[in-house]
This record gives C-alpha cells, sequence and structure tokens, in this order.
C-alpha cells in the first residue's frame, strides 16, 4: 500500500468528515516556503501549516539547536525541578511582553494555555472569597476544542453536540466607535459577577479573520480594569509577529492580565503553550494553604526540546533580516489590497500585519460550511500552492521566509483564480 491508503486504514484526521473528504496528501518533506508529496509536486505553505510555520519547513538552526538539546536532556518532570531551557525562554518572553507580565506558566498547546488562564481567573476569585462565576468573550470566538475552550468560544456547529455541557458565558459584539457606549453599559450592570474578558487582540482567526481596531479593544480594556475585570490576550495565533509588530499587545495602549500563546511559539517545530500572568494573579496562589494551589499540569510541561525551539525560533524573529521580512510582507499585502477590492467577485477585503483577508461573493451565506471552501482549496493545490480557505473567505498568513517575488506568484495565481470563476 502507498502513504495515501496506509494512511487510510489508521488515522482520523482533525476538522474533516472522513466520509467525504478529498485523498489526504502524504508529505515528505519541507524546505522553506515549500513542502514536496510523495510523487514529487511542491507545494507553496501560504497558511503556514495552520499559522505555526514563521521561519519556514525544516529549519537548520533550530533543527541545531533541538538535536544538540535531544544529546543534552530530552524530558524531565516540572514540577519539582528545572532547566535552563525553561528559564531561559520565560526571561526571554518576558522581556518583550507588556512589562506587567511577570510569571509563566507552561503547557502543551493553545487550548490548554486558555484552560490554564480560564482557571487562574476563576480560581483567582474563589482563592480571595469572591464569587465571580460568570465569563465575558466575544461572539464569533474561538479559543480551542477543549471543553474550557468551547465554552467561550461562539457558539457554532462545532460546538453544538456539547451546547448543554459548557459553562456560562455572555457573548458581546467585537468593540468598535459605534458599540462601545453599549457595550460599557451591559458590562457594567454585571460586572460583580464576571471573574474576566477573555478576547482574540485584533483579528478573530477562525472567525473568518475578523478584524476590529486597536483602539476600539484599548477602550474596552481600560473599561473593563476600571470594574475590575480581569482580561486574558489569547495570542495563540496573533503573537510572534503576525500583526506586523512582535505582538498584538504592541498596537494597545492597554496591558492585559494574563496573555497566552502557542502556534508560531515554536516556530512551528513542536507543540507547546504559555500562559503568563501579573504578579498580582501569581501572588493570589501564595498561601500557606495547600488548597489554594492552582492544581493544573501536564506531562510534557516546559518540556526541554520545545523550550529550546521556542528560544531558537524566537531568536530568529529578531533578527533584523526578519523583522525586515514581515515589513515587506505587510507592505506587499497592502499593495494587493488594492487589486482585491476593485475585483467584482471580491469584497470585504480585510488586513492586520501578515493576515491578509477577504470573502469571494457567493449566493450561499458566508460560512465556514460555504462549498466555495472546497472548491478553492482543490483548485489552489492543483496550482502549488496550499491555501485553506474558511468557506468562502479567503486568507493568507505566509511563512516569513517568503520573498517579494514568491508573494507576486501567489498573488498573480489568485488573481487568475478569481478571474476563472
Amino acid at each position: 500500500m502507498n502513504l495515501s491508503e496506509r494512511d487510510n486504514a489508521v488515522n482520523w484526521h482533525p476538522y474533516t468528515q472522513m466520509k467525504t473528504a478529498n485523498d489526504i496528501i502524504p508529505i515528505v518533506k519541507g524546505e522553506g516556503i515549500y513542502l514536496f508529496d510523495e510523487k514529487g509536486n511542491k507545494y507553496i505553505d501560504a497558511v503556514s501549516s495552520w499559522w505555526v510555520t514563521l521561519h519556514g519547513h525544516a529549519h537548520p538552526y533550530i533543527a541545531q539547536r533541538v538535536s544538540e538539546q535531544l544529546n543534552t536532556l530530552e524530558q524531565v518532570i516540572f514540577a519539582g525541578f528545572t532547566h535552563e531551557p525553561a528559564i531561559q525562554l520565560s526571561e526571554n518572553l518576558l522581556e518583550l511582553l507588556p512589562e506587567n507580565q511577570k510569571k509563566v506558566f507552561y503547557s502543551d498547546n493553545g487550548s490548554t494555555a486558555v484552560e490554564v488562564a480560564l482557571k487562574m481567573c476563576i480560581q483567582y476569585a474563589h482563592n480571595q472569597n469572591h464569587k465571580k462565576t460568570k465569563l465575558l468573550a466575544l461572539n464569533n470566538a474561538y479559543h480551542g476544542d477543549t471543553f474550557g475552550a468551547m465554552s467561550v468560544s461562539g457558539r457554532s456547529a462545532w460546538t453544538k453536540p456539547f451546547g448543554e455541557m459548557l459553562f456560562e458565558v455572555v457573548f458581546i459584539d467585537a468593540p468598535t466607535s459605534q458599540n462601545l457606549d453599549s457595550l460599557k453599559a451591559f458590562i457594567k450592570n454585571i460586572s460583580d459577577e464576571i471573574a474576566c474578558f477573555i478576547y482574540e487582540p485584533l483579528v478573530q482567526g477562525a472567525a473568518g479573520m475578523l478584524m476590529h481596531k486597536a483602539e476600539d479593544l484599548s477602550e474596552l480594556m481600560k473599561f473593563c480594569r476600571e470594574q475590575k475585570i480581569l482580561m486574558i490576550q489569547d495570542e495563540v495565533f496573533t503573537g510572534f509577529g503576525r500583526t506586523g509588530k512582535l505582538f498584538a499587545a504592541n498596537h494597545l495602549s492597554e496591558q492585559p492580565d494574563i496573555m497566552c500563546f502557542s502556534k508560531g511559539l515554536t516556530g512551528g517545530t513542536m507543540p507547546m503553550g504559555i500562559t503568563t500572568c501579573s504578579q498580582e494573579i501569581f501572588d493570589a496562589f501564595l498561601s500557606e494553604d495547600q488548597y489554594k494551589t492552582l492544581f493544573h499540569g501536564h506531562s510534557f510541561t516546559a518540556n526541554p526540546l520545545a523550550c529550546t525551539a521556542a528560544i531558537a525560533s524566537m531568536e530568529l524573529l529578531l533578527k533584523p533580516e526578519t523583522l525586515q521580512r514581515i515589513a515587506v510582507i505587510t507592505e506587499k499585502h497592502s499593495g494587493f489590497v488594492k487589486t482585491l477590492e476593485q475585483h467584482p467577485k471580491v469584497e470585504k477585503v480585510r488586513q492586520t500585519g501578515t493576515i491578509l483577508a477577504w470573502e469571494i461573493i457567493s449566493s450561499q451565506q458566508t460560512s465556514y460550511f460555504n462549498n466555495m471552501g472546497k472548491i478553492l482549496y482543490k483548485e489552489f493545490l492543483k496550482r502549488g500552492i496550499i491555501l485553506r480557505p474558511l468557506g468562502n473567505v479567503m486568507y493568507l498568513v505566509p511563512p516569513y521566509c517568503i520573498t517579494a517575488e514568491e508573494l507576486e506568484l501567489i498573488y498573480h495565481q489568485i488573481t487568475e483564480v478569481l478571474d476563472q470563476f
């Protein structure tokens, strides 16, 4: 049997209806922006393999650093023990974050980073004998697929089978200059019950790359601070340069209490999640009372290999040439926005940094389940480009190593496909 047949016999793929799925493509090699299948076909990975591969595939520097660490220390329990990569990564990350972020808690992925953050907020209130059980989140949110993360995500077909099992969440629209006053009035009425406000800053990725303005979010954050509502900033997607700055936080005038990271954290090399918090959050768990401990952990918490990959990825990210590439991608996208806006089959073009999105005008409703997604996905695969439309919402989130010429090639192919459809 070939790889596809063997895979079909044993594997169940994510977000995939296995009954009607397209043939699964076996990838045997990655290099830079390219992925190679078993037949020798080459694809441009224009979505950074689910938004994680910052510097391109099989980056030699990250591989070298992980290899060296593998021969030194591959794993150690992080309860009662520590190691240099975990300490260094925490030091390096905290230096880049808002100044109120003081402590790092390690987990395994974006969903678990969010779970940790939610537990921190709920137990923060509990440890101080405050009864705050409601959570505040944005409509259309996506924070992950574990139960806590699903609970604070927008109710949809994805969460429907578990609806009665999800805990109580109050949903509000993303802030705009038009609705800020009404949002504030609504929140003020229930502020005493709210443990925290969780949000994706600037870009709601899985919702279809929905975008809101930094000044509007900053104003809402300032109000939440005045109401003593803790804030969780989910930077799983937006972190590490995606918004044109190192973090979405760098666009905002207010600071969150807790931040969540994953995806680009290790440069796409291996799984890792991080939840950072303020000293005030951390101090609420310091006690002679053992029951005030944050009872949360993972077998691979602060895995030395993942920590090393993250350190190496961050070193690459901070290089002047990488920051310049991010600026070039942002500038090139801005130029292509003008082309897209003039196309008769396109609407609602939007961009934040290296994230570019637009909607294909369709007779069906704009939705993850719009049939245009499957049609466009296949068409671009034939052209050697991996794009994974969210229904009729198309987007580009390329690795930072992509060149201006390679971007132009993608733009040209997108224009051709739009003209064809």
